[in-house]
Formats: structure tokens, C-alpha cells, sequence
């Protein structure tokens, strides 16, 4: 389409899906968004890095046409809205970008463009892998055995938004609907003339392509184990469904592949415990990737006692949220957590960094820029181009283990050198 705001970069190409798979261009068009507060120091670090890895990985034979697209502060300044229409667009159209930390406005609108952005492109997966760099500090005894990557329902649950304020017609309204149609529930609430009311909705068919996508991921990367994080011990018929509906799509599309627990339950129950642990231990030696479950604050626990038990996670949005960021502080904190959100089906996705914009360090030059290049790297992974990708983790290793950090590192570690963001971004090239 035409574009009134933004620039097509001249000989770029778009990027397609046919059957599921990508078709990359050798100089895909990738929009992307610098992002607000300290997103501009960020991006130009990153890029660096992006076209440093793609021109030495490739030799000049392939190389990434930015566009640049408009949401945030940025946008609202040069166009007067958060979230430019275009920009929208421009995702739609070209598949995949990246984007850096977006302010959420204040007041009325849009409650978080994060979110917006989500929405409007179905981006059904939020994906964050949690790994652990040689040298990064951590507060936990054993930050490497820490090597998770969590797949969270991203347009369910609590991001579905409904709410009904205490004090408005609204809540008035769907409190009488609840009293006169559903009494024994609206007895439950302890004090319903002051409660805010919001609804918690799981659905079987937002469940089965998040856990497909897990499935796909795990046994395409060679995992060990899927679990189907939740809290359905209390929430039955939301958190529990999820657990119910997430076994019974693995066993009903991936049945040659996995062994779940569920199997077990039914062999235990007809022949006993001996003949399941034997059943489960055949079919993991086989081959056969474990899909298991756990309740969620109990994977809180495990996963600081016992992280080597963790592979491939998949769960609701708010324990999602919750358990990625967790999880993250064990191996550096958020300010190097990369972040994806994807739509398999459609091939669109959109990767981010996970951190705030930091305003009281905009144009310093100071900040971790970690976050946006890993998620640059979970970018150049999915196109397909895993030399470029394995070239920036060279790079994030060589840079960390050499002790050249940012100050949120250097602060911290023995030794260390601090050096600027942009600094940063050489010292991640040099290493590759």
C-alpha cells in the first residue's frame, strides 16, 4: 500500500508466509519502532549489531531494509496520536518488526500500546526465552541451569480488559445481572457494594494454538519437556480447562511424539505406578518429548530450587507475566530479557524489548541495550537466519565474559569495565 507518513526503504522486499512457512527476502523490509525515553540510545546500539552480524554472516549477500514506523511519544509529537494507523499497517503488511520500549499515555485512550499492538495483529504467543550469560551477576547460587523459554497466552485472561469500575453504572448494572441471574456466585463476594468486578476469560481454542505453538517449538529444537503452568487447583473452569484442553491437544496432534502425564494417570490407574513410570520411562528414552503441569506458584518455587526440571513452559497471560520477569532476575533482570509476540498461523511478529523507557536516562548513552539486541536476535531466528542470530550471542558472550558491561553490570561485577550503551554495541561486534 501507499504510505502518507512513512518510507518504504527503496529495494527492500516484503516478506511472505505460504503453507506456514516464511519466504525471506535476501533484504527483507523490517519496520520497526524506536521506542521512547531511552529507546533512541537503544536502537542505534542495536542496529549496529543487527547489520554488523547479517553483513559478517552473509558477506554482503543479505542485509535488513529498516523502516521506520511511528507509536509512542515520537509519534503523538510528529503526528498528534499514540499509535499511527500506518504503523499498523506497515506490521501487517511486511510480517515481521521490532520495537523498542513504548510510554503507555496517561488518561483516557488507549490503556497500553504494548498491548494495542497485540491485539490489532492477533499475536497470540508472547515468547521469551531465559538463558543465562557467562558473567552476568545474578542473585541465585546457580543462574546456569536456568535455560527456559516460556510461551504466554498473550490475548486472553486479564489482557482481555474487562472491568467494571466500583462506583459506576456499569458495575452496577452487571452486578444486578449477576445477582438476579447467578445468586449463589454474587453471594461469594465479600463486599459487593464496594467491589471493582473484572472478567477472567480461557478459551479452548486461545489454548490449543498457544499450546500447539509450545509443542511446535519444543520438539522442532530438540527440548526435553513442556509444562502446562497454571492454577487450576482454585480456578477450575479457566486455569483448570486450560490444563485439560492443553494434554488433550498434545495427545490428539502430537500423540507419536509426547508422553503426557495424563497417559500416566490412566496406565497408573489400570495397572499401577510401577507399570506407568515404566511406560513414561520407555517413551522418554524413545524419544518422546514429557508434557507435564504444574501448579503456579509451585513453579515460582521449583523454578529457584530446581530449574533444571523446566524446559519449554507454556501458560495464561497473568502467570506469564508474573514467571517471565521472575524468571529474568535470576539470569541479569529484564534489562537483557528479549521478548517476542507471534502469530504462527499468520506469520506476523513483533519483537521487543521487555524493559521500561527509563526517561531519566534518555540521550545518556548509558543504558543496557541487551534487551532490544537479543530480541534481535529472536528475530533473525525466526526469518531463518541462525548465523546471524549465532553471531550476536557470540558477540553478548565475548562482551559480558570480557567484563566491557553497562553500568547496571559493571556496578555489580568484580573487575568489570564500564563502558556507554553505544560502547556496548562495539564491544558485542568485536566479540563476533
Amino acid at each position: 500500500m501507499a504510505y502518507q507518513h512513512l518510507h518504504v526503504p527503496a529495494g527492500g522486499q516484503k516478506i511472505t508466509i505460504a503453507g506456514g512457512t516464511l519466504n525471506v527476502p535476501d533484504q527483507p523490509i523490517l519496520p520497526f519502532i524506536e521506542g521512547d525515553g531511552t529507546g533512541p540510545d537503544i536502537w542505534r546500539a542495536s542496529v549496529r549489531v543487527f547489520d554488523a552480524a547479517v553483513a559478517k554472516a552473509y558477506g554482503g549477500k543479505r542485509r535488513a531494509a529498516w523502516m521506520e514506523v511511528y507509536a509512542g511519544e515520537k509519534c503523538f509529537n510528529q503526528h498528534g496520536t499514540w499509535l499511527l494507523d500506518e504503523t499498523v499497517e506497515a506490521f501487517k503488511e511486511f510480517l515481521v518488526g521490532i520495537k523498542g520500549p513504548l510510554t503507555t499515555p496517561v488518561g483516557g485512550g488507549i490503556r497500553s500500546l504494548n498491548v494495542a499492538l497485540r491485539k490489532l495483529l492477533d499475536l497470540y504467543v508472547c515468547l521469551r526465552p531465559v538463558r543465562w550469560y557467562q558473567g552476568v551477576p545474578s542473585p541465585v547460587k546457580r543462574p546456569q541451569d536456568v535455560d527456559m523459554v516460556i510461551f504466554r497466552e498473550n490475548t486472553e485472561d486479564i489482557y482481555t480488559g474487562i472491568e467494571f469500575e466500583q462506583g459506576t453504572a456499569d458495575n452496577a448494572k452487571f452486578k444486578e445481572l449477576l445477582q438476579a441471574n447467578f445468586p449463589k456466585e454474587y453471594a461469594k463476594i465479600r463486599f459487593p457494594d464496594t467491589a471493582g468486578l473484572s472478567l477472567k476469560p480461557v478459551s479452548r481454542e486461545g489454548t490449543e494454538r498457544l499450546v500447539r505453538a509450545a509443542l511446535h517449538y519444543a520438539l522442532t529444537n530438540g527440548r526435553k519437556s513442556l509444562t502446562l503452568v497454571h492454577k487450576g487447583n482454585i480456578m477450575k473452569y479457566t486455569e483448570g480447562a486450560f490444563r485439560q484442553w492443553g494434554y488433550a491437544l498434545a495427545e490428539r496432534e502430537f500423540g507419536d511424539r509426547v508422553y503426557t502425564w495424563e497417559q500416566w494417570e490412566r496406565t497408573k490407574a489400570a495397572q499401577g505406578e510401577a507399570a506407568a513410570n515404566a511406560e513414561q520411562k520407555a517413551a522418554l528414552a524413545g524419544g518422546k518429548l514429557l508434557v507435564k503441569d504444574a501448579i503456579a506458584d509451585i513453579t515460582f518455587q521449583q523454578t529457584l530450587t530446581r530449574a533444571t526440571e523446566f524446559d519449554v513452559v507454556a501458560t495464561m497471560n497473568l502467570n506469564g507475566d508474573y514467571l517471565s520477569d521472575a524468571l529474568a532476575a535470576q539470569v541479569g533482570g529484564i534489562g537483557i530479557a528479549p521478548g517476542g509476540n507471534i502469530n504462527y498461523v499468520s506469520g506476523h511478529a513483533i519483537f521487543e524489548a521487555t524493559h521500561g523507557t527509563a526517561p531519566k536516562y534518555a540521550n545518556l548513552d548509558k543504558v543496557n541495550p541487551g534487551s532490544v539486541i537479543l530480541s534481535g536476535e529472536m528475530m533473525f531466528r525466526y526469518l531463518g537466519w541462525t548465523e546471524a542470530a549465532d553471531l550476536i550471542i557470540r558477540g553478548m558472550d565475548g562482551a559480558i565474559s570480557a567484563g566491557t558491561v553497562t553500568y547496571d553490570f559493571a556496578r555489580q561485577m568484580d573487575g568489570a569495565t564500564e563502558i556507554k550503551c553505544s560502547e556496548f554495541g562495539d564491544a558485542v561486534i568485536a566479540h563476533m
